[in-house]
């Protein structure tokens, strides 16, 4: 009973502009074998190709599930839930991946971009969704506990970004603090 009452995603997905994987999580047991799981994508795929979702997300029902979608350059976005799911937090959902991703990748979203930052984006699904159910959905703080992951803190602090600047000086005074 807790279950239902709990937001849930059944998967997430990162197609190119030719519906191949770029990066996919799925969170149910919906599409057992991999064979499943790539018919579905493409079925989306082709389902959504056509329609114009770059400006704001679109949503569909496909296959008794919700699907709420975005376009950006050659990425396409999806979410995914059951058909009782709301369809506003799924978009909320997709609105945090999409822009942790482009904050992650300083704005340049594109499929070179996104493979080179593959780990990134990877993180940043684990920081979303764990085990389907939704823990952040705020882009700035899923992509600043990204950027703390990934964080080479021996860097210089001029070769780091911003966020990863931000939270070493965060890191440092902490320790400080603590002593």
């Amino acid at each position: 009973m807790a279950e239902e009452s709990c937001p849930s995603v059944k998967n997430i997905l990162l197609l190119d502009s030719e519906g191949k994987r770029v990066a996919v999580k799925y969170y149910c047991d919906d599409w057992p074998t991999n064979n499943a799981k790539e018919t579905f994508e493409k079925s989306v795929f082709s389902k959504t190709q056509k329609t114009n979702a770059r400006t704001e997300a679109e949503i569909a029902m496909f296959e008794n599930n919700i699907v709420v979608y975005k376009f950006v350059q050659d990425l396409h976005f999806f979410v995914t839930g059951g058909e009782d799911e709301n369809e506003l937090i799924l978009a909320t959902v997709l609105q945090g991946f999409f822009d942790a991703v482009g904050l992650l990748l300083r704005g340049n979203v594109d499929k070179k971009e996104a493979l080179e930052n593959l780990d990134l984006i990877l993180l940043c699904l684990d920081e979303i969704i764990d085990g389907g159910i939704v823990l952040e959905t705020d882009a700035n703080v899923i992509a600043g506990k990204v950027a703390s992951h990934s964080l080479d803190s021996g860097a210089p602090l001029s070769e780091q970004t911003i966020s990863q600047a931000l939270a070493t000086a965060r890191e440092h005074l902490a320790r400080s603090l603590l002593k």
